[in-house]
């Protein structure tokens, strides 16, 4: 047996089996046995704690504020939609709504537009000072949001895009631009450069072999990524509060904030719960519907 089967047979059993390689067979030990017990139990715990407060948000959002307080965690007397009516249309949740769909889409997709462009010249090309702009990336990846919110607020007042969703679109795609092309720089970086020079051979420019060849290779980086900041965008908070300060054009996150505290103890709790499921649903939508990319993606990046 050569050193290629047997290691394939060590790495990848099931494999090996669909081939008709012979398989060896790994008895689990004591200790293997106590380990993986631990391992379920408190993955087990880990999943009851993530799991009730989502059900509990989920039957709240079908409650009245009086029979929220008075059972709180008793399933609710009938399952009608006034709630989400309620928070859709009358408390402007559906204009909202809107708003964080189009300031995400469209942040997401120029960040990933110009930052798979940055990554691949930083990565392919010898061009003067690609070092220092790729450690000046890295540097915004530690730079606290928190610290340019007044520089921020100044700028986008200077330009007359404060309280707007262009000026916040502009905001989310600087500050998720350096994650971006961080994570694709790799990608990028491990693509053979004998397909790129055949592309020119075959008298591709260069934007046909950028767009037609090597954006098409990377793009389990490409999925990655675009979910990651996807989830990033959605739940940002601490931005559209200090630079979008106009109520008609509110995103998800401060409108949930305004209406949360609007009217202490005689908020609609009902329509809030209501509001926080429209806010959270898209994202564990994205997650479950992409999870395969998102995994498939990182086994992957870590082989190369």
């Amino acid at each position: 047996m050569s050193d290629k089967t047997q290691a394939l047979i060590a790495i990848d059993p099931k494999r090996a089996r669909r081939r008709g390689l012979p398989t060896r067979k790994n008895k689990a030990t004591g200790g293997d046995r106590v380990v993986a017990t631990i391992s379920h139990i408190v993955l087990a715990i880990w999943s009851i704690i993530v799991i009730l407060p989502l059900l509990w948000t989920l039957f709240s959002s079908f409650k009245t504020t009086s029979e929220i307080f008075a059972s709180p965690f008793t399933l609710p007397s009938s399952w009608d939609l006034t709630n989400y009516i309620n928070a859709w249309t009358k408390y402007n949740f559906g204009q909202m709504f809107l708003n964080t769909v189009i300031v995400v889409g469209v942040a997401l997709f120029l960040v990933m537009l110009l930052g798979a462009m940055c990554a691949y010249v930083l990565a392919r090309f010898s061009v003067p000072g690609s070092r220092v702009i790729y450690y000046l990336m890295l540097a915004g990846l530690t730079f606290p949001v928190f610290l340019a919110i007044v520089p921020l607020f100044f700028v986008l007042q200077g330009i007359g895009l404060l309280g707007t969703l262009p000026g916040l679109i502009i905001t989310y795609v600087a500050f998720a631009l350096p994650f971006t092309v961080f994570f694709l720089y790799s990608f990028f970086k491990s693509l053979p450069y004998e397909i790129q020079e055949a592309a020119y051979v075959d008298g591709a420019s260069e934007w046909r072999t950028f767009f037609q060849v090597m954006l098409p290779m990377a793009k389990p980086g490409l999925a990655a990524v675009g979910i990651l900041n996807f989830l990033g965008l959605w739940n940002q908070f601490l931005l559209p509060v200090a630079l979008n300060p106009n109520t008609s054009q509110y995103v998800l996150s401060q409108g949930m904030a305004a209406f949360a505290s609007a009217a202490g103890y005689e908020v609609d709790q009902g329509a809030l719960f209501a509001a926080v499921i429209i806010t959270i649903v898209p994202v564990l939508l994205v997650y479950i519907f992409f999870q395969r990319q998102l995994q498939g993606s990182v086994s992957q990046g870590t082989s190369r």
